[in-house]
């Protein structure tokens, strides 16, 4: 599937430039936070930033390099899972979008960026679990979290496997909750699983199809005899033999 470009050979060079531009940037992007782990990230933005600017880089709390780093990451992996999103969405949709007259930018944000997100929700489901349990990597810039406290436990008490026993009953809780959440999520998007139009008028689904035998039009060539006749069919039904 191919979607419009926001870029067409009409425009002016000067934004096809910056869109190429910005295409390329992405890539390398997307493939060096997605190729390299994230505790080497970690090791290079928080220790490698001010080693290599002279500390012309510095961090006012080992929170915040941590933050980034984990956003980082994440959107490297999230920018493939919803050009997946997209790419997967009926081109019947766009072409409907365009037939009454949206732009490019109302078309993604308004047609295809929703269905998107919903098709994507799982995937954004396991990057969120996958984000609860790879913080521990954090430890190896001083940041203080549950693996950071699991060793400081073991080294205080000597107690490897209790303490690694809470731990594990600690990040299990954390993904639950998250599943649980994301998968309420899911239902509020998907909505109601009837989608009857109609339950209190029946003629409601017949709309367009049902003349009344009373009610003629300025079309209507058939006689008052023949309208008659229909009323008394529908009222008392037809007998076999007029079958």
């Amino acid at each position: 599937m191919r979607f419009e470009s926001p870029a067409r050979e009409l425009d002016p060079p000067v934004k096809r430039f910056f869109i190429k531009l910005i295409r390329v940037i992405v890539r390398i992007y997307v493939e060096v936070f997605r190729g390299t782990p994230m505790m080497l990230q970690a090791v290079f933005i928080y220790y490698g930033l001010p080693y290599f600017t002279g500390n012309a880089v510095q961090w006012p709390s080992v929170w915040m390099a941590a933050i980034l780093v984990v956003s980082i990451n994440t959107g490297a992996y999230m920018a493939e899972s919803v050009r997946g999103g997209i790419i997967s969405i009926d081109p019947g949709q766009t072409e409907g979008a365009k037939a009454i007259g949206m732009t490019h930018v109302q078309t993604m944000t308004s047609v295809i960026l929703p269905q998107a997100l919903r098709n994507i929700m799982p995937q954004i489901g396991n990057n969120l679990i996958i984000n609860i349990k790879d913080s521990s990597v954090m430890f190896i810039i001083s940041f203080t979290e549950f693996f950071a406290a699991h060793r400081g436990a073991v080294g205080a008490t000597y107690l490897y496997f209790p303490s690694a026993t809470i731990e594990m009953v600690g990040y299990l809780t954390m993904t639950l909750i998250a599943s649980f959440i994301l998968h309420w999520v899911e239902k509020r998007m998907d909505g109601n699983s009837d989608y009857e139009l109609a339950k209190t008028d029946p003629l409601t689904m017949a709309a367009g199809t049902y003349s009344h035998p009373d009610r003629g039009t300025p079309f209507d060539e058939r006689s008052k005899e023949y309208r008659d006749r229909v009323r008394q069919e529908l009222q008392h039904g037809r007998t076999r033999g007029d079958r």
